[in-house]
């Protein structure tokens, strides 16, 4: 019953992330419904936590409560929220679930609950099927009934998460949430590759250390300084932002320590600099390879004894800042060149930290294009919007050299291009692979006569291997409506292994 499998999962020792998934798992198979999501409210905005029976690329969504009536209603109220079948409200996962792969059907049954935690609302639980009628009066009753546990699940995972965080020396969970407004800094993905590098800053954010961030156009350096910052004990004071790259050399000694009246031409009045504007926070230097010679020397005299001195004035000013600096040049071959001090590049790289290319990210990528296909979703004003099977291979397929900037450009020209070519506001709008616009798009996919299997080149045999099994999971469930059983049988599989290498690749 379902009941003893929750309770079971609470006395059981497992990761927070294993006991929130199973929790999803076993309450979409007791309501034999088509997906179950567990949504963490951060201010105004819903973060997909746990998943299961919607495609990956949901997993990286963020819903925004005021765009989606179906959460918000779900959310102002105490007690579990059915819609009927009929209702016209669009729900967030529309075209989204994974028991129809390649198609974009809307959701027909929906109901959801509320989640509190010691009083307050930590998120929601949100039960979606395609067919109409599934969820029945006794339905709601039940989704009621086990609410307390859903909640107890999640309590103990937020006592487990917060045990780790003071481990780790940092500030709880409920602490970091930070308004909407800056929904934009959040670092999206669950490859290893991705952890690694968090925790490694997570761990060095504790110190004072300068910081340096190498790594590639569009990676997000800025996004991992932000994220350096917000672990700090700096986190209440502010973080400052300049681009070496956009400051004219006449006006960056000004710039970074500020200047006095009369210092220079136009300078009418005092003007204090970045340095005193992040004096107790961070102070990020992007792009710190392109700083000037001269303003190179001063900004050394700044890291060794904490002082500044404004152009025009002979009084020292004392500040406290922690430095991040971030680059895509060689500084080493920049210092052999003559065009960067050694003494500043020793001092500035005392803890440097290469970030990788999205290419060495694959499992990022559907949760990344996710991310992307809902603010484009929002920006433009659609009822949904959706990759198909081959656009998310073109994707995963693709070398990105423009890395995550490149992917979220991608992603906006697609929606736009489907809304050129004649797609409706009011539809599930799903983006093909032609309209992606990336080069590996036509080399990439080769459709072959045999079985019409996809196989992708330009990436790893492992990847290769994942897509096919995929794509073939999909096609088999297309041909039999759906029904697992007959799927296994024409792909030679037993059932349970079936279910658990889709499970594996993100198909359950």
């Amino acid at each position: 019953m379902l009941q003893e499998s929750l309770v079971a999962d609470l006395v059981t020792e497992l990761p927070a992330a294993v006991r929130l998934q199973r929790l999803v798992s076993t309450l979409r198979s007791h309501f034999s419904c088509g997906a179950v999501g567990l949504l963490r409210l951060e201010h105004d905005v819903l973060k997909p936590v746990a998943l299961h029976g919607l495609v990956r690329e949901a997993l990286g969504r963020r819903f925004v409560v005021a765009q989606h009536p179906r959460l918000a209603a779900i959310l102002a109220s105490r007690n579990p929220v059915r819609f009927d079948p009929g209702s016209e409200l669009p729900d967030p996962y529309d075209g989204l679930l994974a028991d129809q792969p390649g198609l974009a059907l809307p959701v027909h049954d929906c109901m959801g609950t509320a989640l509190y935690i010691e009083g307050r609302c930590w998120g929601l639980l949100t039960l979606d099927a395609l067919t109409a009628g599934s969820f029945s009066a006794a339905a709601v009753y039940e989704l009621q009934r086990y609410s307390l546990l859903v909640e107890a699940a999640v309590r103990m995972t937020e006592l487990e998460q917060a045990n780790r965080a003071l481990r780790l020396n940092q500030q709880s969970d409920e602490q970091q949430f930070e308004p909407a407004a800056k929904q934009r800094y959040e670092l999206i993905g669950q490859s290893t590759a991705l952890k690694q590098i968090l925790q490694e800053l997570t761990v060095v954010a504790n110190s004072d250390l300068p910081v340096l961030l190498l790594g590639e156009t569009g990676v997000g350096k800025e996004l991992f300084a932000r994220h350096l910052h917000r672990c700090s004990a700096r986190a209440a004071k502010p973080m400052i932002y300049i681009n070496c790259a956009a400051l004219p050399e006449s006006l960056a000694e000004s710039e970074l320590f500020g200047h006095n009246k009369g210092a220079f031409s136009g300078a009418h009045s005092e003007r204090a600099g970045r340095f005193e504007a992040a004096d107790g926070g961070t102070l990020f230097l992007d792009e710190v390879g392109e700083l000037p010679l001269a303003v190179q020397a001063k900004l050394l005299r700044v890291l060794q004894n904490g002082e500044i001195q404004r152009l025009g004035s002979d009084k020292t000013r004392t500040v406290n800042v922690r430095l991040v600096a971030a680059t895509n040049r060689d500084l080493k071959q920049q210092v052999k060149s003559g065009e960067f001090r050694a003494d500043l590049y020793h001092r500035l790289s005392v803890y440097p930290l290469p970030i990788p290319p999205l290419r060495e990210r694959p499992d990022d990528i559907p949760l990344l294009a996710g991310h992307f296909l809902e603010l484009n979703r929002s920006r433009l004003g659609l009822r949904a919007l959706r990759l198909s099977g081959d656009a998310e291979l073109a994707l995963l397929s693709y070398n990105w050299p423009g890395n995550v900037r490149e992917l979220e450009h991608v992603i906006s020209r697609a929606a736009i291009k489907a809304l050129s070519q004649g797609a409706s506001r009011s539809d599930i709008v799903t983006l093909e692979a032609a309209l992606l616009d990336i080069d590996t798009v036509p080399a990439a996919i080769v459709h072959t006569e045999l079985h019409g299997n996809t196989l992708v080149n330009g990436i790893t045999l492992k990847q290769a291997v994942s897509q096919l099994q995929r794509q073939m999971i999909q096609q088999a469930l297309a041909q039999h409506d759906g029904s697992w059983s007959q799927a296994a049988r024409q792909l030679e599989l037993d059932p349970s292994n079936l279910h658990k290498l889709a499970q594996r690749l993100g198909l359950k």
